[in-house]
């Protein structure tokens, strides 16, 4: 269903059924699927019923893990050269290949 929601496209087309329209059973799917979004946490992505006792959850249902991504590393780090106030507003960061970047520039200097 995450791709369907992602996609828009109808569960049923997305198993390989149907014209692509979507069926009542495909509505009550997709939004059935955005009652579940609304009830995860924005911040961990779990639901409050998993770590509720009372509601058949555990509070060790989850352990808290760390990972460091360099990308967020390296993003992070270069946020740091954004001017503050006017000047960097409205600037935003990106990771793009190394062999698109050369090309970007090489195109930029032999534009002229």
């Amino acid at each position: 269903m995450e791709l369907c929601h992602q996609w828009g496209m109808p569960h049923s087309r997305f198993r390989g059924h149907g014209d692509g329209t979507w069926s009542d059973l495909d509505r009550r799917k997709a939004l059935a699927y955005a009652a579940y979004l609304k009830t995860l946490c924005p911040g961990c992505g779990t639901r409050a019923e998993e770590w509720d006792e009372e509601a058949g959850g555990d509070e060790g249902a989850y352990r808290a893990t760390t990972h460091r991504c360099i990308g967020c590393q390296i993003l992070a780090d270069k946020q740091k050269t954004v001017p503050e106030g006017d000047e960097g507003h409205g600037v935003k960061l990106a990771l793009i290949p190394t062999s698109v970047h050369a090309a970007m520039h090489l195109i930029r200097t032999h534009s002229d």
